[in-house]
């Protein structure tokens, strides 16, 4: 088991950042968060996220016609703002992904498959957001996902082919503390969770 300070890190201090303090968050930073996030599990090692790392001052007013009110400062002031998505055809990767069985691209190819298809791209993509949320963490990093935008506004921006569809938005970078909220319940075990 790890130990208290990592569970700390990783969930009971973690919180949501609604500010951000101003200090860089770089490439090597995205890039360790992303070889964390991509040795988690999908179904059938399918790995259908994609993420887009807003940074600059243009990519992220690009963003802003999408945003809620409430969510537009504070996601422009973000150091990072990453775009998860989810590829609606990743299936054309399995035979790299999951070579020992030559036949699981056929599991959700043609139209017959388009239900399998978009519920495996859209469950294991947000697998794989939730995974960032850990692997920023674990890197040092504080995370603020949301999803208070027009998912419409930024597919039609981001990814105009449409192969990749919008999840959630989730800035990254150094939280300010002075911003939190305070924190919110959490049911009990009880009130949560069977044990059959």
């Amino acid at each position: 088991m790890i130990d208290d300070k990592s569970l700390d890190t990783l969930f009971r201090e973690a919180r949501t950042q609604n500010g951000w303090l101003d200090r860089p968050v770089s490439d090597e930073q995205l890039r360790a968060i992303y070889d964390l996030l991509k040795m988690a599990p999908t179904s059938a090692n399918s790995q259908p996220g994609r993420f887009v790392f807003l940074r600059s001052a243009q990519a992220k007013a690009r963003l802003r016609p999408a945003l809620s009110p409430g969510n537009l400062d504070k996601t422009m002031a973000a150091p990072v703002v990453a775009i998860v998505a989810h590829d609606t055809h990743f299936h054309e990767h399995l035979p790299k992904l999951f070579p020992h069985n030559p036949d699981a691209v056929n599991w959700f190819a043609g139209e017959a498959n388009r239900a399998a298809r978009e519920t495996a791209a859209f469950r294991n993509g947000t697998l794989q957001g939730a995974y960032l949320l850990m692997a920023a963490r674990a890197v040092g990093l504080d995370v603020g996902p949301m999803s208070g935008f027009d998912n419409a506004k930024v597919d039609a921006e981001f990814f105009p082919d449409g192969r990749f569809r919008s999840n959630f938005l989730c800035s990254i970078g150094h939280g300010d503390p002075a911003k939190l909220f305070a924190r919110s319940p959490r049911f009990d075990f009880d009130e949560a969770c069977r044990i059959l």
